[in-house]
């Protein structure tokens, strides 16, 4: 049986060991149950993901080598974010684990994730010295299909995890776009266009945080973390940071 329920909020340590006798927690790689069974994930299985090392790009966070200080698609495309950092390179281990959560309901791998980057990019994080964490939002018709939005679920482990608030109504994405996956570079930033929004009542009520930082699960061109981007700060927020998961390696 799945373990559907990860549970973050008061008493979260209690409805936890509840929740882990009736569904004993499964590794994000494996998919066995864990052991030892207080972990999050197996050892063995934490030893085959491929951890970001530096050196790194300056901008967007890919692993780089010869020297340089900007990844090779940072070179050659405008981005108008800050900078940005991830946990994992997007390999076949990572791209499976990240799938079974977006596909197959396993949002409670999430919880090893949140973990690791809070431990690992923790540091980073807060010195961003942003004000809130901003999921990247998916279309109201998506978010019925999954029965979830995998960033604002990681945002929220993240925002518990640092003590740093998660605006879940700051961005929204009125247009349900092609998947991004099926399309180059330059076709996903087009297809992007006009996807995502601040809206009306905030920008009317004239307190947007000064400095945000994008949660989400995957960044391999950078064309979904640019759109977000460029919608926030046309709306008039200043700086706009981002974590993910995942991040693909040079082209």
């Amino acid at each position: 049986m799945k373990r559907l329920i990860s549970y973050y909020g008061p008493d979260s340590r209690i409805a936890e060991a509840v929740i882990s006798l009736l569904f004993p927690r499964r590794c994000p790689v494996c998919e066995r149950i864990v052991t030892p069974k207080d972990a999050y994930i197996c050892p063995d299985c934490a030893k085959k993901l491929s951890f970001v090392k530096a050196p790194v790009c300056m901008k967007c966070g890919k692993e780089i080598g010869d020297g340089r200080e900007y990844c090779q698609d940072c070179m050659r495309h405008p981005r108008t974010f800050e900078r940005g950092i991830a946990l994992l390179n997007y390999n076949e281990k990572a791209s499976r684990s990240v799938s079974r959560i977006k596909y197959g309901g396993r949002r409670e791998y999430l919880d090893y994730y949140g973990k690791a980057m809070a431990e690992r990019l923790g540091s980073a994080i807060r010195r961003m010295k942003a004000q809130t964490f901003v999921p990247v939002p998916v279309h109201p018709a998506r978010l019925r299909e999954r029965g979830f939005n995998q960033a604002a679920e990681l945002a929220a482990r993240l925002g518990e995890l640092l003590s740093l608030p998660v605006d879940n109504g700051l961005l929204i994405r009125a247009k349900k776009t092609a998947r991004q996956k099926d399309l180059n570079p330059a076709q996903r930033l087009a297809n992007l266009e006009q996807a995502f929004s601040v809206p009306e009542r905030r920008k009317k009520e004239g307190k947007l945080p000064e400095s945000v930082i994008l949660v989400d699960d995957i960044y391999t061109t950078g064309s979904t973390i640019e759109a977000c981007t460029r919608a926030l700060k046309a709306a008039g927020v200043k700086r706009v940071y981002f974590v993910s998961i995942c991040i693909g390696s040079e082209r």
